[in-house]
This record gives structure tokens, sequence and C-alpha cells, in this order.
């Protein structure tokens, strides 16, 4: 059974392991990368049965993919810096970043 993701595109959270913010750029229900990738960076063996998500790293131009039980709301309200934030987000208001609307 696939869990029900937490965190939602466009959120703030926090890696509770690593200590930085992000912003949520995509969920997966389950995890979504490779065998060879899951046994060399997944290093707490994060089950593959729960939401995984893409996320902008705050103040550095890297994106990760982190297993949700690492991550928890980020509650600083501060903003995201990151180049690929106006290529992903139209906007920010109330402490989360606005999705293009289709």
């Amino acid at each position: 059974m696939v869990a029900r993701a937490k965190f939602y595109i466009g959120q703030i959270v926090h890696h509770r392991r690593f200590d930085y913010r992000g912003v949520v750029i995509d969920v997966d229900p389950e995890f979504n990368g490779s065998d060879g990738w899951y046994d060399s960076v997944a290093r707490t063996r994060p089950r593959r049965d729960q939401p995984w998500y893409r996320v902008l790293v705050d103040g550095a131009e890297q994106e990760t993919y982190v297993a949700e039980w690492h991550l928890e709301p980020d509650l600083t309200g501060d903003p995201i810096r990151h180049s690929a934030i106006e290529r992903v987000f139209t906007g920010y208001a109330d402490g989360r970043y606005l999705p293009p609307v289709h």
C-alpha cells in the first residue's frame, strides 16, 4: 500500500538529518529511482513504498530526492534562495510557493 504524501508542491520543508531547508517541486507516491542510485545514495535505507520528494535546496544550486521520513515542515516562513525558483513557481505567498496554473 502506498502512503499518502504529507507535503505538497510549493511547501517549504526542513531535512532533519542534514539540516537544510528547501521547497518541494515534485512528489512521487513511492521511490521512483534506480536500484543503483538507492544502493549508493540512500544510506539510511528509507522505505521505498513511502512518498519521495524532489526538493530545491535553499542557498545552493542543488536539487535533492528525499524520502518523506527525513522531512518536516519548515516553520521559519522565510523564502528559499535558488536560481530555479522563478522557472518552477509563479510567486510566493503565505509561506509557500505558488505553482503555475494549468
